[in-house]
């Protein structure tokens, strides 16, 4: 038998290895903000505002497939295996992206590697959650979402390290993209040592390996009784009837599909990710020097990090709309004062400072309340027998959002201007924050069933107005 230190011991080694998934998702995502002026050269991708969209955003759309490929997969060779999996693929496409001679292959490998991250975007959560205690279960895994703005801040020094050291090299961008596939191999070799989640063990029939685990990570006692609450809710689970298109025709369900959609493009069109992916360009773009420009940007990736923290802090303590709201309000007072500086101070010497603080006090709003938000509310508003259909949809969507913005930011930058491309987000914004103020309910306070009555009566409600005012308009015989 194992002591409680031993326990935890272990089961923090599990959180330590497996988050290392969601590390190489955000480094991933990261780097090409710092290798894309190095790459775009002539003597290197040479590339032109619409291919430096396709090699940052074909990872995105790469996500996309991954995401919803990701979690059959999980479920049909098991958490572990498939995260075994995704570190080889993580590995090879980094290879592949380093050694890429062409435009053609770099978009192939980065697409690869976008299944690999759309892969750990799902399966990495869910493996945490079924290998955490429920009263530790909201703090282990939003440490998932801190690995993942960490990659990204790693991603960003190690930018700004390498292109001072070494900005005089052409290749300097390859060195920046193969720092990747360290953590991969460790994410392989550390995931054979780790076990397999027990609500897959069970799922498969393997009760006592199931019960071998928990008793690895749980006391004895709570060991038992999670095993039986486990086999209890998967009973449960395989009487519900799987939710699919079909169930749309339903008002209610229907309604929380379009307000889950919602809530995915709400994340994605405060051009959060621009800034994430283009940071140095915008940068540069405002009159910083690209060796300036990466120092700068780690100034964005430090407040990603912070804000994080504060919007875990802050989601047990305030409402999810007075939050998203507050959020996007900061957001799009920032790019709309983005929009005018660039256009007012234009040739100023002070225009890169003001442009780098918006940024910096934009991800603030963003990562602190809009993105920590986004994600409970996505994991709260789904009924059961909805949940794996809805989650699936919803994130399939916000990737393809991230797709398009990651393709159309340069060739908007490009075309018509930092400004203008900034006054086009400003007004997207105004239309997200009209959706929430409009369309968003509140759920803080509500259990799932709950929430699920609370949309089944709306539905209702609205049936009977139809129905009624279909009577009012039908012709009296």
């Amino acid at each position: 038998m194992q002591n409680e230190a031993t326990q935890k011991a272990f089961l923090g080694k599990i959180i330590i290895i497996s988050t290392l998934g969601g590390l190489l998702f955000g480094y991933d995502t990261g780097v090409i903000n710092g290798a894309l002026p190095y790459m775009s050269a002539a003597d290197q991708l040479n590339l032109n505002a619409f291919t430096q969209g396709l090699v940052a955003s074909s990872l995105l759309l790469g996500a996309a497939f991954g995401a919803i490929f990701g979690g059959r997969m999980s479920d049909r060779n098991g958490r572990r295996k498939n995260i075994l999996f995704l570190s080889i693929l993580f590995f090879i496409a980094t290879v592949g992206c380093t050694l890429a001679p062409n435009v053609a292959i770099m978009v192939a490998a980065r697409f690869l590697l976008g299944i690999a991250v759309g892969g750990a975007s799902v399966t990495v959560p869910s493996f945490l959650a079924e290998m955490s205690p429920a009263d530790r279960r909201g703090g282990i895994v939003t440490r998932n979402e801190l690995m993942i703005v960490s990659g990204q801040l790693l991603a960003f020094v190690i930018n700004a390290i390498l292109g001072t050291m070494m900005g005089d090299s052409s290749h300097v961008w390859r060195y920046m993209l193969i720092v990747a596939a360290l953590p991969a191999i460790l994410l392989f070799f550390g995931m054979l040592r780790v076990p397999e989640s027990p609500r897959w063990l069970v799922s498969k029939q393997k009760d006592d390996e199931a019960l071998g685990v928990l008793k690895r990570i749980r006391s004895e006692q709570d060991a038992a009784s999670e095993l039986a609450q486990i086999q209890n809710n998967l009973k449960q689970e395989k009487e519900l009837q799987k939710a699919g298109f079909k169930d749309l025709a339903i008002p209610w369900v229907r309604r929380i599909m379009w307000i889950g959609i919602g809530i995915a493009i709400v994340q994605q069109i405060t051009g959060v990710n621009s800034i994430m992916y283009y940071g140095t360009e915008i940068l540069k773009d405002a009159g910083f020097e690209t060796k300036a420009a990466l120092i700068g940007n780690i100034a964005n990736g430090v407040i990603s990090v912070l804000a994080t923290f504060v919007g875990i802090w802050l989601l047990g303590r305030v409402g999810r709309r007075p939050m998203l709201l507050t959020g996007l309000i900061g957001t799009t007072t920032c790019l709309l004062l983005i929009a005018v500086a660039t256009a007012w101070l234009a040739g100023s010497p002070s225009l890169p400072y003001v442009v780098l603080a918006l940024t910096v006090t934009f991800l603030a709003f963003q990562q602190g309340a809009i993105s920590p938000v986004t994600w409970l509310m996505l994991s709260e508003i789904f009924p059961l027998r909805l949940r794996g259909f809805g989650m699936g949809m919803t994130v399939f969507c916000l990737w393809i959002i991230n797709f398009l913005v990651g393709l159309l930011f340069p060739v908007l930058l490009g075309g018509i201007g930092l400004s203008a491309t900034f006054y086009i987000f400003a007004a997207l914004g105004l239309l997200a924050i009209t959706f929430v103020k409009l369309v968003l309910p509140e759920t803080k306070g509500l259990s799932l069933e709950e929430l699920e009555q609370k949309f089944r009566s709306h539905g209702k409600k609205n049936l009977e107005n139809d129905q009624t005012y279909a009577a009012k308009a039908a012709p009296v015989e």
